[in-house]
């Protein structure tokens, strides 16, 4: 028996439907311009909403796939921090500033030309490079306790994310420098509680080496713990 005219329109019609059940996951995953704005202003308003409100923001901010707008996030923050040293040992070479406890290597004793390109490859190689290494230890150390957990990609806009507070840790100040460094560790920690279903214990355990690695290490936040406590006598 042949089938009704139009039959096999009506099933094709009937068939759509499934996959806008989970627009979450396609949009963001087969649309590249899905996922967070960009621009500036998307910018500033993930900053302030990573600072802000930091559980929702990982909930509704953070998706599979969407790498880009988090590591020019990160990008930009390193620029900032970046920048700022450099502005500082301009400073304390006119005797505006002092640099205080702190040697100021890196772009900050560079001439502003060879500053420029050095500042280029901290941007586009070294930063992206140490972040998804470092979310790929982070994925192995997740292996054993978190069966339920989000890919790479959601590990390494966490880790940009969290570095929010960054922005002000080239400044030659001890104490803000271990606040904002402890401020995007406790920020890291949290965001894998939240997008690898694990309990914020079970993540400052697993995520206790990643963070080190990049506010302890990366945004120096262990040198200035080290002259904080020498500061007060330990």
């Amino acid at each position: 028996m042949s089938e009704p005219e139009g039959a096999t329109d009506r099933e094709k019609e009937t068939v759509k439907p499934s996959r806008a059940q989970v627009p979450g996951v396609t949009q963001w995953v087969e649309n590249p311009t899905g996922g967070r704005d960009r621009g500036p202003v998307a910018l500033v308003r993930a900053w302030v909403e990573i600072l802000s409100r930091p559980r929702r923001f990982f909930r509704t901010g953070v998706a599979p796939g969407d790498q880009a707008p988090g590591l020019v996030f990160a990008a930009t923050v390193v620029l900032f921090e970046e920048v700022s040293r450099y502005a500082v040992v301009k400073l304390a070479q006119r005797g505006l500033l002092s640099t205080g406890p702190f040697d100021y290597p890196a772009i900050g004793g560079f001439s502003p030309g060879v500053a420029v390109l050095a500042l280029f490859a901290i941007l586009v190689f070294v930063t992206p490079a140490t972040v998804h290494l470092t979310a790929a230890l982070q994925t192995l150390l997740l292996l054993p306790v978190a069966s339920d957990r989000g890919g790479v990609s959601e590990t390494v806009q966490v880790m940009c994310y969290a570095m929010a507070p960054c922005l002000l840790a080239g400044l030659p100040n001890a104490e803000v420098r271990v606040l904002v460094t402890a401020w995007g560790a406790g920020l890291y920690l949290l965001g894998t509680a939240v997008i690898h279903n694990i309990r914020l214990p079970v993540a400052a355990i697993v995520g206790a080496v990643p963070a080190a690695i990049i506010f302890g290490y990366g945004f120096r936040g262990f040198q200035a713990l080290s002259v904080l406590v020498a500061d007060y006598g330990f």
